[in-house]
């Protein structure tokens, strides 16, 4: 199978390196040019467009910051969607609007393709590595056929039904995600105030019903205050707003992911758009004139767990 892999960012340029470390015939595009150069010295095709690619390739595969962006590239006259032909396949792997999903869907139909949602969860370092989850929306003869791929990007891999149903569970999971870090924040805070020793509560909640992946990965570069988790405070906000807007569009009331979405709006204000989101818990410390710092935690998070073949849970 040939994969192309459009947007080579913080995740996509990890999962696309995942392909070509398992031996996939790669094909890459993305603005930034030492980013492609990057892949072709290891030995990736660069394609001049997405309609280039699209025509070079059976998988293409999309990993891009927004849902106008990944619509620039599909429809655009030297788009993906100008190059497809039948039975090729296209996977969304962004963070996006499940309806965006669905209406591009209904583009690659036309053309005789087959429209995949795949969005990912579990960090960055998790990418690296090829041990991220990956969730996937659409046919399952297509899921199948794909699979060989996506257990070479990530560890476990989820038939989520059919399209659409992958991004609105991504769209759920950072949501939680989201909250867990803001609570963590006044978590934090009474540990602090309480003199504590920061290390030894790491410890506490990482053994207790109070655990989270969150927990476990972020609040180590919190500890250690760099707050380096390699997702920014705009893309939160971009999923956070997702996950309201999706509850206003079921009429579904919710108490308190309308308070997230305006506490990350109060950290991009504070901080900058592409702050590291996990400076949300600063708005803490600022406001108690207090720092989490503790000893012994990284500056940036490394899996430490050896790649592993992929398989479906």
């Amino acid at each position: 199978m040939k994969v192309g892999f459009i947007g080579l960012g913080n995740v996509g340029g990890k999962l696309a390196s995942s392909l070509l470390r398992n031996n996939f015939n790669l094909t890459v595009r993305d603005l930034d040019k030492n980013l492609t150069k990057n892949f072709q010295n290891k030995g990736a095709k660069i394609a001049n467009s997405p309609k280039e690619l699209a025509q070079q390739v059976d998988l293409i595969i999309t990993c891009l910051p927004s849902p106008k962006v990944c619509s620039k590239v599909m429809e655009s006259e030297d788009g993906v969607i100008n190059g497809l032909s039948k039975n090729k396949i296209w996977l969304e792997m962004s963070t996006t609007d499940e309806s965006e999903v669905k209406r591009l869907g209904k583009l690659v139909l036309n053309k005789e393709s087959i429209a995949l949602d795949g969005p990912v969860s579990g960090g960055c370092h998790r990418a690296a590595t090829g041990n991220i989850a990956i969730f996937v929306g659409g046919e399952r003869y297509a899921f199948e056929k794909i699979l060989p791929a996506l257990t070479s990007m990530g560890r476990k891999i989820l038939h989520a039904g059919e399209l659409g149903s992958a991004t609105v569970l991504k769209v759920i999971t950072n949501y939680l995600a989201s909250a867990h870090l803001v609570t963590l924040g006044e978590a934090w805070t009474v540990a602090k105030k309480s003199n504590l020793d920061l290390s030894k509560v790491y410890k506490g909640i990482a053994v207790s019903s109070g655990n989270s992946f969150v927990h476990e990965t972020e609040s180590q570069v919190i500890l250690n205050g760099s707050y380096n988790i390699n997702f920014t405070m705009d893309l939160v906000l971009k999923d956070t707003g997702l996950f309201d807007n999706l509850a206003k569009k079921l009429n579904a009331p919710l108490e308190i992911s309308p308070l997230i979405v305006k506490i990350f709006e109060d950290g991009k204000k504070k901080y900058g758009s592409r702050a590291w989101s996990s400076m949300i818990v600063k708005r803490m410390e600022d406001l108690n004139n207090i720092n989490f710092r503790a000893d012994g935690f990284p500056d940036e998070l490394v899996d430490s767990e050896q790649e592993e073949k992929g398989y479906e849970i």
